[in-house]
């Protein structure tokens, strides 16, 4: 994120951001501050709230995850709150409960399948009944993946099939991500035969021809809550995400250092590249999205998206009853992106192509592991 001015001198609502003292936090913090929201930053460590350097006029709010009073308490006066804190499957369902008493809109940014699936299930007829958008995976890892599929898929109401391509040059993952990889052990799923289905074990490998300067990568299977977000609301008779395995071995690594600020804004220096493709018979569409910090990025996705709903440009039934969504459902796919331009975040979408042989991307699956 570039150091700017406010894109806003109007005050805007109140929102909420629990982990706020996270690596991922302050950044959504700084973001809905840059953006001219009031911020209130909810975390459960009185010394890591206070340590934290956030803009001028953020409230600071202890509550505990497991204090249905402290939350009401910390969610008073706020139109939305965003949650940044994992494990998603232990503090996402308190929350939107919370949430949802209150009248509040609710989004995370999970890349936590089972978080992501349990809030569809369990909490969609009581958002209606609130009448309150909840949002879950609303991050670089679900939210992302969902959008840019959706805006490839365009005027097509199915596809044959989907595939996702994310690229890292490395990963130096935070603590947050270290405890959620110890805490979400729940096997992963990926649509085939237009049904979630196990992913297969051990997890099948390709090699997949980025665009540069990433070239060809070996590649495992390994998809995250976009599946949950993409199933929900598009017609895929096969989807498979595909991360390359160079920064599994960073993230399996324990010696392997939390990501370091390459400059003002607190970004680090990784880089990524997301490449979707979509076919349907002998047509293939792609999208493409290209950045830095999977961290960094998420501030961005999840305070545009809480702009959009305060804002009323959302869906007509979201706007008219609530519910559970998936942003691709929630949001016209290709006006976002496109304000992700700003942040840094270079875009793509392809239009229909004849279906070539491309050997090389659709190499026979070999076994490998996932996280």
């Amino acid at each position: 994120m570039n150091e700017r001015l406010p894109i806003s001198s109007h005050l805007k609502p109140t929102v909420a951001v629990y982990g706020a003292a996270g690596h991922t936090g302050r950044f959504v913090v700084k973001e809905l501050s840059r953006r001219g929201f009031t911020a209130v930053a909810i975390g459960r460590d009185q010394a890591k709230l206070a340590a934290a350097e956030f803009p001028a006029g953020v409230r600071r709010e202890l509550a505990d995850i497991n204090d249905p009073a402290s939350l009401a308490r910390a969610l008073t006066g706020a139109a939305a709150v965003i949650n940044c804190a994992g494990p998603f499957l232990d503090t996402a369902e308190p929350l939107v409960s919370a949430a949802l008493r209150g009248g509040v809109h609710y989004l995370d940014v999970t890349a936590e399948q089972a978080s992501a699936q349990a809030i569809f299930e369990r909490y969609a007829a009581a958002a209606e009944k609130a009448g309150v958008v909840v949002v879950p995976a609303m991050g670089f890892y679900g939210g992302l993946s969902d959008l840019l599929v959706t805006a490839a898929m365009g005027d097509w109401t199915r596809a044959d099939g989907a595939r996702i391509g994310i690229a890292l040059d490395s990963w130096r993952p935070t603590e947050g991500t270290r405890v959620t990889g110890r805490r979400n052990t729940v096997p992963r799923v990926a649509i085939s035969q237009g049904e979630l289905r196990p992913l297969a074990d051990p997890a099948p490998n390709i090699v997949w021809p980025f665009a540069e300067p990433f070239g060809a990568q070996e590649m495992v299977e390994l998809p995250f809550s976009e599946v949950v977000l993409i199933g929900r609301h598009l017609q895929l008779s096969e989807l498979h995400t595909y991360l390359n395995t160079a920064p599994l071995r960073d993230l399996r690594d324990l010696a392997t250092p939390p990501p370091v600020a390459a400059d003002a804004s607190g970004r680090s220096a990784q880089t990524f590249l997301v490449e979707v493709e979509i076919r349907q018979g002998n047509t293939m569409r792609r999208a493409t999205a290209r950045g830095r910090d999977i961290y960094a990025v998420t501030a961005p996705l999840v305070v545009e998206a809480v702009d959009r709903i305060l804002d009323n440009r959302i869906s007509d039934k979201a706007a008219a009853q609530g519910g559970v969504f998936a942003p691709g459902a929630l949001f016209d796919a290709q006006s976002f992106l496109a304000e992700l331009a700003s942040e840094g975040v270079f875009l793509s979408i392809d239009p229909d192509q004849p279906l070539r042989a491309r050997t090389s991307r659709q190499a026979a699956p070999t076994g490998g592991g996932g996280l």
